[in-house]
């Protein structure tokens, strides 16, 4: 299996430097992180995700990411993915619609595009880091060659800090119902943040009733296809944010986080006893 641990640090916070660190950094994670050409010099075609309160198209996001990657890879493909049927669902939908089930349409986007059938290199943000992983470990085909994560919370969060701009009283009402009940059916239905909130201080109710976070992080039962398909990728490369401002604790963007039991320390993935993934990044 090829090289599956690539770290990279970027200072400042997560949503007012993502997209300049970005801009700066991008096409050298590109080339760092996945082969951009083909054997036989085509490009090959790169998929994105969006974070949190963002859409596939944002003119200041997203839609400047893909724009900027065009232009500096020529002739590359660049799909942005969008869950939903407009800009309005996909921003909607990363809120509040059930994740496997964004998961899945992601896939059948992906298998139905005669672009990526030759495979395709993977970027996501924020949230759509993680779950751009789970793209990889349930639907292999088409495959993807390459994960780049900005800012992933691959162990969940405890904390919602803030939002940025219109979705901020989007995320006050969130915040009230992760403290609430979590790991209620009806929350975790129904909240996209609730299916990554990962509790130190109630760790078998989380494990038990995690929809999302528990399942992909083979934290109930090992699913050795999971492991197959996460095996397939040639590097896996994680940006962690120094001053992020929104993921809390920051250590989950590099797979590790808090010690179960308390709320103040962190461990590495390496320190933890999920095993699973310590035996492949």
């Amino acid at each position: 299996m090829h090289t599956l641990n690539p770290r990279v640090f970027v200072s400042g916070s997560k949503m007012t430097a993502a997209l300049l660190c970005f801009l700066l950094a991008g096409p050298v994670l590109l080339v760092a992180g996945s082969p951009v050409y083909t054997s036989n010099n085509g490009t090959v075609p790169l998929v994105l995700w969006h974070g949190m309160g963002d859409s596939c198209c944002n003119p200041l996001s997203m839609g400047s990411i893909k724009k900027m990657i065009e232009e500096e890879i020529s002739g590359v493909y660049v799909l942005s993915l969008m869950i939903g049927k407009n800009v309005v669902q996909d921003t909607e939908n990363g809120f509040f619609m059930d994740v496997n089930e964004q998961v899945s349409a992601a896939c059948s986007q992906l298998a139905r595009d005669p672009e990526l059938k030759g495979g395709y290199n993977a970027m996501g943000f924020s949230q759509g880091a993680q779950f751009l992983r789970a793209v990889a470990q349930r639907c292999p085909s088409p495959p993807m060659k390459n994960l780049i994560s900005v800012g992933g919370q691959h162990q969940g969060v405890y904390g919602l800090p803030r939002c940025p701009g219109e979705s901020s009283h989007i995320c006050d009402m969130i915040r009230k119902a992760l403290n609430s009940g979590a790991y209620t059916d009806l929350v975790q239905k129904h909240l996209v943040q609730a299916q990554y909130w990962h509790d130190p201080l109630n760790d078998d109710l989380y494990k038990k009733h995690s929809l999302f976070l528990a399942d992909i992080n083979q934290e109930r039962v090992v699913n050795e296809t999971y492991r197959k398909n996460l095996q397939l990728l040639e590097k896996f490369v994680m940006v962690k944010f120094l001053q992020d401002s929104v993921v809390d604790p920051v250590d989950t963007e590099w797979f590790g986080f808090l010690k179960s039991g308390q709320a103040k320390e962190t461990e590495t993935l390496q320190e933890s006893t999920n095993s699973f993934y310590c035996n492949i990044i």
